[in-house]
């Protein structure tokens, strides 16, 4: 089983949400597709980087067809269902090796351990960050119109493209709570922290629109408190199978996004947001999914809980 059958049941209700309304038999539902995020969605643009933070290699990809991609999973990605949910042609290819053909059918930003923020995931290696994704695609923006002929071709073409946006858990995760090596948990509440993202997160969702986009999912955060990693890291602190206080501070996060969203559907009208809520449709009853151990990951994280509890010592 992929990744997908095992964590998410978002899809059906992602195109519940956003195409029930515009569902056709046979034909792709919509013309291109491009995905913005991190490792939930990276299909292979950290493979040539200089990081800790690669996946072309087992076990990841052992169940996809073509082995080992760069994806972080052992198989699809959420993005790469909702490709095949929307009958698209093939799945998304990463912007590293995009053709000029293929690019008119979208592009895969997404990079692993990126963030909202650009020194988020910095200690794994190189990695391209939200900002860094929003300039990649105003290139692809600028070779799409080379293609068609016009702005206002390449324009019309991109309106009617899917847009998904995917990022802010590193943030949480391999920034804010690893005091071990970035200081924000000193600078900011949580509540201070989540409004410093979601800012952040406004000004690089507007130069989306600002470029093209005009159909746009946002995934909120899943309950990070679950992760192996946070569990190996503070599940001391929580009677629960779940550190608690970071999934409350993700909450906080969520909440804020939400009226995001709201506020840019209210502004932006000839546009559309949706708001994707993560943690109300993930499932995190490992057992039922054939889990035996919570608290340490499959690659890695018990020598990372290991390494990061040993320097706040």
């Amino acid at each position: 089983m992929d990744c997908m059958g095992k964590m998410w049941r978002v899809v059906p209700v992602l195109l519940l949400v956003f195409y029930l309304q515009h569902c056709a038999h046979g034909e792709p539902e919509v013309p291109c597709y491009f995905i913005f995020g991190d490792s939930l969605s990276d299909s292979g643009n950290n493979n040539k980087l200089v990081t800790l933070g690669r996946a072309n290699f087992p076990p990841n990809g052992i169940d996809f067809p073509n082995g080992p991609t760069g994806r972080f999973c052992n198989g699809r990605t959420i993005v790469d269902v909702l490709a095949e949910l929307l009958k698209l042609e093939d799945y998304i290819q990463p912007y590293a090796t995009v053709s000029d053909y293929r690019i008119l059918q979208g592009a895969n930003f997404a990079s692993g351990s990126s963030g909202i923020r650009d020194e988020t995931g910095r200690h794994y290696g190189d990695l391209i960050t939200m900002k860094e994704q929003l300039k990649n695609y105003q290139i692809a923006v600028s070779r799409i119109t080379n293609i068609l002929g016009n702005d206002t071709a390449a324009m019309d073409h991109l309106s009617k493209c899917l847009f998904t946006v995917g990022i802010g858990s590193h943030d949480y995760i391999n920034n804010y709570y690893l005091p071990q090596l970035y200081p924000t948990n000193s600078e900011y509440t949580p509540v201070q922290y989540a409004s410093v993202l979601i800012n952040q997160y406004f000004q690089q969702l507007k130069t989306l629109y600002k470029h093209g986009a005009r159909k746009v999912a946002i995934f909120g955060l899943g309950r990070l408190g679950c992760m192996p990693l946070e569990v190996g890291l503070y599940g001391e602190v929580s009677d629960t199978e779940c550190v608690e206080f970071i999934n409350d501070a993700v909450q906080v996060f969520n909440d804020r996004l939400v009226r995001l969203v709201d506020g840019l559907n209210a502004n932006l009208t000839d546009a559309h947001f949706t708001y994707i809520n993560m943690s109300g449709i993930q499932s995190f009853d490992a057992a039922a999914f054939g889990f035996r151990v919570r608290n340490n990951g499959c690659c890695g994280g018990s020598f990372l809980a290991f390494l990061f509890r040993s320097m706040q010592q």
